[in-house]
């Protein structure tokens, strides 16, 4: 496979490799860019700890709590100057309000919103505004107290980051600063017994390759890879991370000492995981002008 510039500047942009680094990674792995990045890290050569898909396709999330049950949402358009927009906004949290009574995204899709399924009011509104949306996926959390927060709201109630905590014990308060909390560290999980496997088993694998790079015995190599995999579960669970507000305890002693149990939780951020084509600010501006 051919590897391109573009493909290089891909790889430093999200390691701080060096230029000739992310080439030999591309190139060993075959352009493969989520391998080159862990090709990197084993070899010591990357900076950046994490990976992350760039935040590229726009709109808002939107979060809504109707008692014990609070729902996350996220509509999706091509620019941001939409999501500014008050005929956007306000379809937007009426999306989120009907997505406290159904399941799961399809089903909300369906839902009636003044006479009309989900579905039908995102194409109304994308022939009046003139850009095309989508309703890309919903989240939902219970618990006998649960806690919304919107992190940069551009109105109440939705932003770019929409994060709920379900928890038993406590109260909102505590829950407000837990819901800071995950909107800033982005845990993978609640705890460990809820983190993806597959996630476990290639950071220990990273870090076996890292540990072997260091020519120590195999015997020494076991004992890092315990204090390693324990930092890395410490880093990645919402329980085992330092808290925010007071770095000297972990979230899991903080809830004790509040008399809160956590539940769950979700956190919602506008466009992960999507990738869309690069425009400079200018194209935007002209892109939106002509409608």
């Amino acid at each position: 496979m051919a590897i391109t510039a573009a493909m290089v500047k891909e790889l430093r942009d999200s390691t701080a490799a060096g230029m000739m680094d992310a080439k030999k990674a591309l190139t060993e792995t075959n352009g493969d860019m989520e391998a080159a990045v862990d090709w990197l890290r084993t070899k010591g050569l990357a900076k950046a700890a994490k990976k992350s898909g760039r935040i590229a396709a726009e709109g808002l999330v939107a979060v809504s709590v109707d008692g014990k049950k609070g729902v996350a949402v996220e509509v999706n358009s091509e620019t941001d100057f939409v999501g500014k927009n008050a005929e956007f906004q306000e379809m937007v949290g009426k999306i989120a309000d009907a997505a406290t009574g159904v399941a799961d995204v399809d089903a909300l899709a369906a839902a009636k919103i003044d006479g009309k399924p989900v579905s039908e009011v995102i194409t109304d509104k994308i022939a009046t505004i003139g850009e095309n949306m989508s309703l890309r996926r919903m989240a939902s959390v219970e618990g006998d107290i649960v806690v919304s927060y919107i992190h940069n709201a551009v109105v109440p109630g939705m932003g770019k980051i929409g994060v709920l905590v379900g928890m038993t014990g406590g109260d909102e308060g505590f829950g407000k600063m837990i819901a800071m909390h995950i909107a800033a560290a982005n845990p993978a999980s609640l705890d460990e017994a809820s983190l993806d496997q597959a996630l476990v088993e290639k950071e220990k694998s990273i870090q076996i390759e890292i540990a072997r790079e260091s020519g120590k015995p195999e015997a020494v190599i076991e004992k890092m890879i315990v204090g390693r995999m324990k930092k890395f579960m410490a880093e990645n669970t919402l329980l085992g991370q330092a808290f925010v507000v007071n770095p000297d305890l972990t979230v899991e002693q903080a809830a004790k000492d509040a008399g809160a149990t956590i539940t769950g939780f979700v956190r919602m951020e506008v466009g992960e995981g999507i990738e869309k084509k690069e425009e400079d600010f200018a194209a935007e501006v002209a892109k939106a002008a002509k409608g």
